[in-house]
């Protein structure tokens, strides 16, 4: 591959990441294709395409002189504080892609879409045994990545950095400690109360109509679908090629009106995220997203905060009787709110109320790093993972598919990243509850479908930052603090001691 030999500037440093940038988005733009339109022929030449560009991605990222480069950078004291940041950032991520070989970057790749294709295969065939073979590859080549970044107490460290820079189990095994000792008890006081009906959910529900609905639904929150677009996929997910050009998909069940709304809303706040992010960064640090505990966080504060409120529903309520009229017409906004809200225990992470959703992100999060430091091997996966079910959630698993198979991140290789799915609801009420403080009457724009605040407010507490400040830096300059799984909590207590009538939950002062 030709080489750049001259490299001198900040300019030649940001046009270098535009093309990393450009290879990547290719990629990207691959993978959604393989996941939404590509017939079944055309895996085989999908994966030797992908892994083709995994190696020239890999070279650009590691090419020698783009290193002289970033250390020349590093010493420019002319440079303004977020092109400091900008190339310290770079430096993180060149010094890591260069402890990897372009060979075993083609090899994952490879790897990668050939267990995304067995998995597919596996899942509509309800047969964990024949994906297994496809990741016992991925999890051995993982255990090797691992080896490869190097770390300093637990394997599984090096995965999480992946995707949530600097978080540690140590640091995860606390977290969950505080999901065990407050959301567990919790959650039990709920089920030991009246429950609601879901009926309303469960009725026949036409797909265009539904597809219709939600994309009038992402309009409202400001999703742009000028730079953007919905379709279906197996598992619903968010795909951004540039700040404009930034997609979602989502599931549709004719018999279940649930599924759609939840994918869209969510997939919808990851895409705002991708949206606020400034075209002029493109292909810089800051102008990528920041991690995705923190993209985690602005699906699920689109999703629950103010998805599931019944302020939101007081606005909507009325347009998706409209729309539905045969199935909606003899219930009330309370009825489907509180249809929405029911907590109990399920099989299916992605269709999880949002308490119990955490014991299924427990659950991965202990499978995984047990797997990847050896001491449980692909083939025990069905069992322990019907054991935990049992345990956490105490329900008996029937099939493969919806158990051990559910989830499409495996056959991505995407060991490291269930646990930002917790994080990400934990510093969405965080955020959300700080927005509440600075926005006059937010409850009451959102009951009338005002959403322009909380997007610019998002876009710039958030959005428009990219990876110029760490996690913990962000929450601390948005909120005041870091982290602090408290807020979640409180958030739960207010919102499901309204709904269920509970008494004796004691709720912190704010």
């Amino acid at each position: 591959m030709h080489k750049i030999k001259f490299m001198q500037t900040y300019q030649d440093y940001a046009t270098h990441l535009n093309k990393i940038a450009d290879v990547s988005n290719s990629i990207a733009l691959l993978n959604w294709d393989q996941e939404v339109m590509m017939p079944p022929k055309g895996a085989e030449k999908r994966a030797q395409q992908i892994a083709t560009l995994s190696g020239i991605h890999h070279e650009l990222s590691t090419e020698n002189a783009f290193g002289v480069l970033l250390q020349k950078l590093q010493n420019d004291h002319q440079l303004s504080d977020n092109q400091k940041r900008n190339v310290f950032e770079s430096l993180v991520e060149y010094n890591r892609n260069k402890k990897y070989t372009t060979e075993f970057v083609q090899e994952m790749s490879r790897a990668i879409s050939q267990a995304f294709n067995a998995w597919n295969k596996a899942k509509n065939e309800n047969n964990f045994n024949f994906f297994a073979p496809f990741l016992d590859k991925l999890v051995a080549l993982k255990r090797q990545e691992c080896e490869l970044l190097g770390y300093e107490n637990h394997p599984y460290d090096a995965l999480i950095d992946l995707y949530e820079p600097k978080t540690t189990v140590k640091e995860l095994d606390v977290l969950f400690k505080d999901v065990r000792n407050q959301l567990v008890d919790f959650v039990k006081e709920i089920a030991n109360s009246p429950q609601h009906e879901d009926i309303l959910m469960k009725q026949y529900y036409p797909k265009e109509k539904q597809l219709a609905y939600t994309e009038s639904i992402l309009t409202n929150m400001g999703y742009d679908f000028e730079a953007g677009r919905q379709d279906i996929s197996t598992h619903p997910f968010s795909t951004s090629f540039s700040s404009q050009d930034s997609r979602v998909t989502t599931r549709v069940n004719e018999n279940d009106l649930s599924e759609i709304l939840w994918s869209s809303i969510h997939e919808g706040g990851h895409a705002l995220y991708e949206q606020g992010l400034k075209i002029e960064n493109y292909g810089l640090p800051e102008g990528t997203y920041l991690s995705l505990g923190i993209h985690e966080s602005q699906s699920r504060l689109w999703e629950n905060n103010v998805g599931r409120s019944l302020a939101f529903w007081n606005n909507q309520f009325p347009k998706l009787q409209e729309t539905f009229p045969e199935n909606l017409t003899n219930y009330s906004v309370k009825d489907f709110y509180n249809a929405m809200n029911i907590v109990k225990s399920s099989l299916i992470r992605t269709n999880a109320d949002e308490l119990t959703y955490h014991f299924h992100v427990l659950i991965r999060y202990e499978i995984e790093k047990e797997l990847i430091a050896g001491a449980i091997e692909v083939n025990d996966l069905p069992s322990i993972w019907n054991a935990k079910y049992k345990e956490y959630l105490n329900i008996e698993v029937p099939s493969d598919t919806k158990g051990v198979l559910q989830d499409i991140h495996w056959s991505h290789g995407s060991f490291g990243y269930f646990p930002t799915y917790s994080l990400g609801s934990f510093y969405a009420a965080q955020f959300f509850h700080k927005a509440a403080q600075e926005i006059p009457d937010l409850e009451n724009k959102i009951e009338k479908g005002n959403f322009s605040e909380l997007l610019t407010w998002l876009r710039t507490n958030i959005h428009q930052h990219g990876r110029i400040y760490s996690a913990n830096e962000l929450c601390e300059k948005v909120t005041g603090e870091k982290l602090n799984f408290s807020y979640f909590m409180n958030y739960a207590k207010k919102k499901y001691t309204s709904i269920y009538q509970l008494s004796n939950v004691e709720i912190n002062a704010e």
